[in-house]
């Protein structure tokens, strides 16, 4: 097997839009710098943004500060955020917008010349290319990218990190990547839970089936301390094509509203509307026999009706192709909504990397953002950005001077575990394990067929199936480099699921129902839970210790295996 050595003074983990925007800050900060993006697929059309956006959806419009960005966001989860980190990052949205601009991002404009907002924290772009956007300015500010090469682990010695492993998914090459600073930015996790659609359409899902939450897994065997991952993401998305909602609802003034089969507008039966609650007020009508619920497109005009399916070419053209297959237009019928499978991202919810103010992990040398970085909800693209950017900065001012080779031992560790699933050869298919897993998490985890809610005693039946899944792990087998890939992807997945059930058994409350619903603990209890659950795993013991965090106070419990 071919060994690629490389080294560089920065190294940017996933090519999305928290990956680019700090590359470019890097080589702005100082041009000399080496700056290298790992991307698993290819920079153009990569991440979460690879379809495209049709709005920026973090921005302070006028009338809103990053304070009022703060409380907006921490009435949403339920009073439980890193001011610190919200504040930091709020304060740059509004540059990371004009940045974009500069870029070459279409953002529209009223006849003075301002953004059109598409919300009171959003404005309207044309942004089905901003992917090749992005890559075009990562390039153009001379980074080194490293497309279709997939990450596996981090070089770590004495606590601190000072590279990469990983591995091209074409030519099978290893490549050990040495750097003086690696800032992760390679998105959260899909595919832990049962999907909505079963069989060939398994990877019809809203979050991206390709951010399988590898971050996470690196981070977590090197020892790094993580956050909040029982704060699931469950998206209110289009039945079928699991198209964003949020463009449906804000296409007026008025909005497009929310009814059950009867034609009522059930929202209006809960005093406090959060994202959470219209998730689980939809699941309420069900559970009350007003199912099936929908939003309510029949009351746009044919313009609005042609403005939408614009919106949906820039970032769901599938959404344009529903409406085709079935020869109407969107104001003929009302859309039918439900939920979708739990991920674990830091970016709309808060699962990650435990970081301070400039995105530094607990690891020395070691940065987050974007989606995996944790505390801090709802960044979206150009919070994500901030992020990169604040991090980027950092980075290039505390550079050391040198870091050490990575021992030969390790590296050979690493290429034998990396490599060994195509030595399986005819083992367990990575998609029967996935399926295996999906299914234990579906049932006993919070998934779709049990309303998102479970117990303490489904969950240690969870805990107990992943571990006996876990030792099936080394048996996977892998006949080319691209199932190599999906190898390592389902392994990646079985490790934070198992960090997922210690975070969702340590909270002993009901906080965001939804995302986090324990029929046992059914009620939110700030007396007791207004801190972080944060975790903490021991590779050589195999063991996780969860760790407690609130205004400076720590207390340790740990969860052996």
């Amino acid at each position: 097997m071919k060994v690629n050595f490389l080294s560089c003074d920065i190294l940017v983990i996933g090519g999305g839009a928290a990956g680019c925007a700090a590359a470019v800050a890097a080589r702005e900060a100082r041009p000399q710098l080496d700056v290298i993006i790992m991307e698993k697929a290819h920079i153009e059309r990569s991440g979460c943004l690879a379809a495209g956006i049709n709005a920026l959806n973090a921005y302070l419009n006028p009338g809103e500060t990053p304070e009022t960005y703060l409380k907006y966001v921490k009435k949403d989860a339920n009073g439980l955020v890193r001011d610190d980190l919200l504040l930091t990052m709020a304060a740059g949205l509004n540059r990371a917008a004009r940045r974009l601009e500069t870029w070459g991002l279409p953002i529209l404009k009223d006849d003075r010349g301002n953004y059109l907002p598409r919300g009171r924290r959003s404005i309207q772009i044309i942004g089905e290319r901003i992917k090749p956007i992005m890559a075009r300015a990562v390039y153009q500010a001379g980074v080194r990218v490293l497309n279709r090469t997939v990450a596996t682990n981090y070089i770590v010695k004495d606590n601190t990190v000072t590279g990469a492993f990983g591995f091209n998914v074409r030519t099978g090459e290893f490549c050990v990547i040495k750097a003086k600073a690696v800032i992760c930015a390679t998105g959260g996790a899909c595919g832990i839970y049962k999907p909505n659609n079963p069989g060939a359409a398994r990877h019809k899902t809203w979050y991206p089936p390709f951010n399988t939450g590898t971050g996470y897994a690196m981070g977590i065997r090197a020892g790094a301390e993580m956050t909040s991952f029982e704060m699931r993401f469950i998206a209110l998305r289009v039945k079928d094509t699991l198209a964003p909602t949020g463009t449906v609802a804000q296409r007026r003034q008025t909005g497009v509203k929310q009814v059950n089969a009867l034609g009522e507008e059930y929202l209006k039966e809960y005093p406090e509307i959060n994202t959470p609650i219209r998730l689980k007020a939809t699941l309420d009508q069900w559970q009350q026999g007003k199912g099936p619920c929908y939003l309510d497109t029949t009351q746009l005009s044919d313009a609005e009706a042609r403005k939408l399916k614009e919106a949906y070419l820039n970032m769901c053209p599938g959404m344009v192709l529903y409406w085709a297959d079935r020869e109407i237009e969107p104001n003929e019928q009302p859309l039918e909504i439900v939920g979708s499978e739990p991920y674990i991202v830091g970016g709309h919810t808060q699962a990650g990397y435990w970081v301070d103010i400039n995105r530094r992990t607990t690891l020395e040398g070691l940065y987050a953002v974007g989606e995996v970085a944790g505390g801090a909800p709802k960044k979206y693209a150009t919070g994500s950005m901030v992020e990169g950017e604040l991090a980027a900065k950092h980075a290039v001012s505390n550079l050391p001077s040198s870091v050490p080779e990575a021992d030969v031992q390790v590296i050979r560790k690493e290429l034998t575990r990396v490599y060994r699933p195509l030595r399986n050869g005819a083992g367990i298919p990575p998609q029967e394990l996935e399926e295996i897993m999906q299914k234990t998490m579906d049932e006993y985890a919070g998934g779709i067929s049990t309303n998102y809610a479970f117990t303490e005693q489904s969950l240690l039946v969870a805990k107990e199936q992943l571990l006996e899944l876990e030792q099936l792990a080394p048996k996977v087998g892998a006949p080319n480099y691209h199932e190599l890939m999906r190898a390592h992807e389902v392994i990646d997945r079985l490790l934070v699921a198992r960090v997922l059930i210690e975070h969702l058994l340590y909270r002993k409350e009901t906080r965001w129902p939804c995302y986090q619903t324990r029929l046992d603990y059914p009620f939110c209890d700030d007396s007791k839970w207004l801190f972080f659950v944060n975790s903490r795993y021991d590779l050589e013991r195999n063991t996780i210790e969860i760790i407690k965090r609130r205004g400076g106070e720590v207390s340790i419990d740990e969860c052996s295996a």
